[in-house]
């Protein structure tokens, strides 16, 4: 018979699996690896995120965002319908917008993502987009503000002088709940110069 599970036994069992996975993780993913059958998954994955290489253990159907807020901790990536339509989780991967929701890790290996995180300049600075939509007060609760940013950031690196229609048209696949649309169109065409 099964003892009875209470808040104790968790945190317990929590603890004991969390320390003999770091203990033996690394000998057994290394070993795994070298005895993995032909066809098999890498678990152990080195990636380009934000300019610098993360190594990160990722099941094979993992998805982009689940490592990027779940095991690097980059929470700017936000989950909203998990199924690829909202865009809150939009991320650059090789300068092209993805929904992370609906990518999975293993196929950005090799590849340069992205997050809101990694706009930033090494000196705090934001990015020009950031700043942009700051001070034209797009964010109202903010949680579709990662995803805008990122559609605008794309899309201002392929057209630095977009119209209006042409940020509508990059910004459709991000939902915003709070139909702040107009001042998001608006930090686009701030960050573009062309509004003052």
């Amino acid at each position: 018979m099964t003892p009875k599970l209470t808040r104790r036994r968790f945190i317990k069992s929590v603890i004991f699996f969390g320390a003999a996975a770091s203990s033996g993780a690394g000998f057994y993913l290394a070993t795994a690896a070298a005895q993995r059958p032909a066809g098999g998954v890498e678990r152990l994955l080195s990636l380009n995120v934000n300019g610098r290489t993360r190594r990160v253990d990722v099941t094979p159907q993992e998805t982009l965002a689940h490592t990027l807020r779940y095991k690097l901790g980059l929470t700017g990536t936000k989950l909203g319908c998990n199924r690829g339509e909202c865009g809150a989780c939009t991320v650059t991967v090789d300068d092209v917008t993805n929904y992370a929701c609906s990518t999975l890790t293993h196929s950005v290996k090799g590849r340069q993502v992205v997050t809101v995180e990694g706009l930033r300049a090494a000196d705090g600075t934001l990015h020009a987009v950031q700043q942009a939509f700051i001070d034209e007060l797009s964010p109202q609760c903010g949680f579709c503000t990662p995803g805008q940013i990122m559609s605008a950031v794309a899309l201002l690196k392929t057209n630095p002088r977009p119209s209006r229609e042409e940020a509508r048209q990059a910004l459709s696949g991000n939902l915003c709940r709070c139909g702040a649309y107009d001042h998001y169109l608006n930090g686009v065409m701030r960050a573009s110069g062309q509004l003052s």
